[in-house]
């Protein structure tokens, strides 16, 4: 650090604030510290700032359920939020939820020496498995659908579907059928929740929704059976990859989306907007998730009480795969 201030021409306690991303540092003088350390290649030595400031400078994170696009997205988040905090992350993957398993992954973590954990696991099991827990570092937890509280970070997944059933609803349809998610899932909770609010506040039936897995294939079997019943003209899915399965089946049986069928998701991976039709879905920022994961507990870890974040608000993206219903006969008489 003495030798990048003597470079820079500056102190080596102007050094230290520019490397801790203080405000009160000139951007001028930021410029020439930064210059300096990319001259010299310096590096911090983590292990000797712990033995100063008495923290790890590591933020653990215990995880389930990744292989699904929101909380694959918000570790992503995550990562690069601590990175840009200065801080590395330790990731626990676990293969079981229960209160061992969970108390056994905080144990991990805790002999790591983290300074704080982040659990990313948006199950019902895994918030059953932290009650009766005393982490002896401040701890965040993902709860999509949740409130807002201290320690939870949380995405309106229940405004989300009801946007989604309300499009559809706008459009003239007589219902919106659903295909939710497995159960366990917050996230399935959460959707089915707000898709039987919208209906019920427009008056509107509520068919039993056809349970899916998030896979293509299982849209593809649920939308089998909706291309059967003539009835059914707006499906929602809890997901983007089942929105597809359901697309798929409807025209491998003969029926047109959004023609005859409208279709809308959730989540808006990177593909919907190029599926054909490009399917409208509502999208979630899982990114932000990570970020204020990560602000939340630094400001834990500082000793300080913050506000609860607020819920990460859904957007709708209405594409191609939604239209008003098909005329029936009846109507084309009438308009004739």
């Amino acid at each position: 650090m003495i030798d990048v201030a003597r470079l820079a021409g500056v102190s080596h306690q102007t050094v230290s604030r520019v490397l801790n991303g203080s405000d009160s540092v000139t951007p001028e003088m930021r410029e020439r510290v930064e210059t300096a350390v990319d001259r010299l290649r310096y590096r911090r030595n983590p292990a000797a700032r712990a033995l100063v400031t008495r923290q790890s400078m590591s933020i653990g994170i215990v995880s389930f359920g990744l292989a699904q696009f929101g909380p694959s997205v918000a570790l992503t988040g995550i990562v690069d939020e601590a990175r840009r905090a200065g801080y590395a992350t330790n990731l626990v993957s676990l293969t079981e939820l229960d209160h061992g398993a969970m108390q056994n992954a905080l144990d991990h973590l805790m002999a790591d020496s983290v300074d704080g954990v982040i659990v990313l696991a948006p199950f019902e099991a895994a918030l059953v498995a932290i009650e009766g827990l005393s982490p002896e570092v401040p701890l965040v937890v993902f709860h999509p659908g949740g409130p807002a509280t201290l320690g939870t970070i949380a995405t309106d997944e229940v405004a989300g579907a009801r946007l989604a059933t309300v499009h559809l609803i706008a459009l003239g349809h007589g219902t919106v059928h659903h295909v939710s998610g497995p159960p366990g899932w917050l996230g399935t909770a959460a959707r089915l929740e707000g898709w039987r609010t919208a209906l019920s506040e427009a008056g509107l039936p509520a068919h039993p929704p056809v349970e899916g897995d998030w896979t293509s294939e299982s849209g593809y079997e649920a939308g089998l059976r909706f291309a059967l019943d003539g009835a059914v003209t707006a499906v929602f899915a809890a997901n983007d990859q089942m929105a597809l399965g359901v697309v798929r089946a409807l025209v491998d049986s003969g029926r047109r989306v959004p023609g005859e069928v409208s279709v809308i998701g959730f989540d808006d991976i990177p593909e919907s907007a190029y599926f054909r039709p490009a399917l409208s879905t509502v999208r979630f920022d899982f990114s932000e998730v990570g970020r204020q994961a990560v602000d939340h507990v630094l400001e834990l870890m500082a000793g300080r009480e913050p506000a609860p974040p607020r819920p990460v608000a859904p957007q709708l993206l209405g594409r191609d795969s939604t239209a008003p219903p098909p005329r029936t006969n009846e109507q084309r008489k009438k308009r004739s």
